[in-house]
């Protein structure tokens, strides 16, 4: 059989070495062996096994793949929804951060406007009435000299004091109705406010996805710093600069202090160390909270009531003095009362100018807004550790650590002090607290 094989092998390479010559049958049948090996249909298939498998199947994975791609349509809707309402979120916090921004540069403009006017205002009515006085006793001199009440020259030196006092008398009524100095402390205060509001909202959004509930807060927050420092001066608007009560400036929403007050504890017992809290820091800031209570909201408000009393005293004194001034320069050269009339008139406007330099060079109104300011603060803070406190839910809480030394960066304390202060002030009860001097300041910075 071997050397048949090898006898078909030597036929066939002849038989294609010569082209020409016609192949035996023996020799065609073993060349046709080969094709029986060909596996063109073990080819073919090798698809078909998985189709035949698949078959019985085929509806099930079909209803399994729309059911599937049900699903993900559902999801892949909810996801651009929640995309596109926090983008809208996204673009109102950017909106309100430039309207920001604008109150800010308007805020700042005005301020030194109105600084401007305290000093404008000031020089020009102590000139006028340092001329009015002069011009008083130039005319007594000149009635004097000659002799007689009527010449032309007393009467224009007469006439030209009684209107410059009578100037100086109308534009001092204006300045203490509106303060300038005070009216420039309140932007001052208010382009501080509204940069610490924009970099609250650039930090909100740096740090984290922005809600709905974060631009209704944002919102409030600026309406109440517009309505606690108003640009206008007409219309009712303007602060009331001589009030009856004295109170702490409020710059902030009223209804950030009603939160949620009747949650009740998870299984009826706060758990210790959560969220940075613990029962050791609650009571350090309650105690925090009656130091602030007790001694420097109650201080700043006993310093504003007093400068205002002051303002008030100067503010009628000076319009009342070149009054005076005014009315004895009509009287000066007189035969009855004209010795009399000189001396209330240059009196009267030397000291009116000495009461004019008081009030608005020491500019006694921004003192007073800066200590009702330095009390809104405090009381700020206080507001603020309460309704912290009141959120039963410690998760929901701003981190205890965090809180601890955001209140005592405030007061410009370190942790340590600010420990130490509310432990002095918890060795005493509350009336020893109000009553006793030995109890510091929870604040540092004022």
């Amino acid at each position: 059989m071997a050397t048949l094989q090898v006898s078909n092998l030597l036929c066939s390479s002849s038989s294609s070495s010569l082209p020409l010559s016609r192949p035996r049958k023996g020799v065609q049948a073993t060349i046709q062996v080969p094709k029986l090996k060909i596996q063109t249909p073990h080819y073919f298939n090798l698809p078909k096994l998985p189709i035949t498998r698949n078959e019985p199947t085929t509806a099930i994975n079909q209803q399994k793949e729309l059911k599937t791609n049900n699903i993900n349509y559902h999801s892949i809707r909810d996801d651009d929804r929640d995309e596109t309402s926090n983008s809208t979120v996204t673009a109102e916090l950017y909106m309100i951060m430039e309207a920001v921004a604008e109150r800010v540069e308007m805020h700042t403009n005005i301020g030194e406007q109105r600084n401007n006017w305290n000093t404008l205002l000031l020089n020009s009515i102590n000139a006028i009435t340092i001329t009015a006085a002069t011009m008083t006793g130039l005319a007594a001199s000149t009635g004097v000299i000659m002799g007689s009440s009527s010449s032309s020259a007393l009467l224009a030196l007469k006439l030209s004091s009684t209107l410059l006092y009578s100037a100086a008398t109308g534009m001092l009524l204006v300045m203490n109705k509106i303060q300038p100095s005070q009216l420039a402390e309140e932007q001052r205060n208010a382009a501080r406010l509204l940069k610490q509001l924009h970099e609250q909202i650039q930090t909100k959004l740096s740090l984290s996805t922005p809600t709905q509930m974060d631009v209704k807060q944002a919102m409030e927050k600026v309406l109440a710093l517009d309505k606690a420092y108003p640009l206008p001066l007409l219309g009712g608007v303007m602060i009331e600069k001589f009030p009856n009560a004295v109170e702490p400036a409020i710059w902030w929403p009223q209804q950030q202090q009603q939160q949620q007050e009747q949650k009740k504890f998870i299984n009826g017992k706060q758990q210790v160390e959560k969220n940075g809290w613990s029962s050791r820091l609650e009571k350090e800031m309650k105690d925090i909270v009656e130091v602030l209570k007790t001694k420097d909201i109650e201080e700043y408000v006993r310093l504003s009531k007093m400068v205002l009393k002051i303002n008030k005293i100067l503010a009628i004194s000076g319009p009342l003095l070149t009054g005076i001034g005014a009315l004895s320069s009509a009287f000066v050269g007189s035969s009855s009362h004209g010795s009399a009339a000189v001396l209330f008139g240059v009196v009267a406007g030397a000291l009116a100018t000495v009461v004019n330099t008081l009030e608005h060079g020491g500019q006694v109104g921004m003192v007073f807004e800066m200590y009702r300011a330095c009390a809104g603060s405090f009381q700020l803070l206080e507001e603020t550790i309460e309704s912290t406190l009141k959120e039963r839910e410690v998760e929901k809480r701003e981190n205890g650590e965090l809180f601890e030394m955001k209140v005592a960066l405030q007061l410009g304390r370190s942790l340590s002090e600010l420990r130490n202060l509310a432990a002095g002030s918890s060795s005493s009860s509350p009336k020893d607290v109000k009553d006793t001097t030995s109890i510091e300041f929870a604040s540092k910075l004022f």
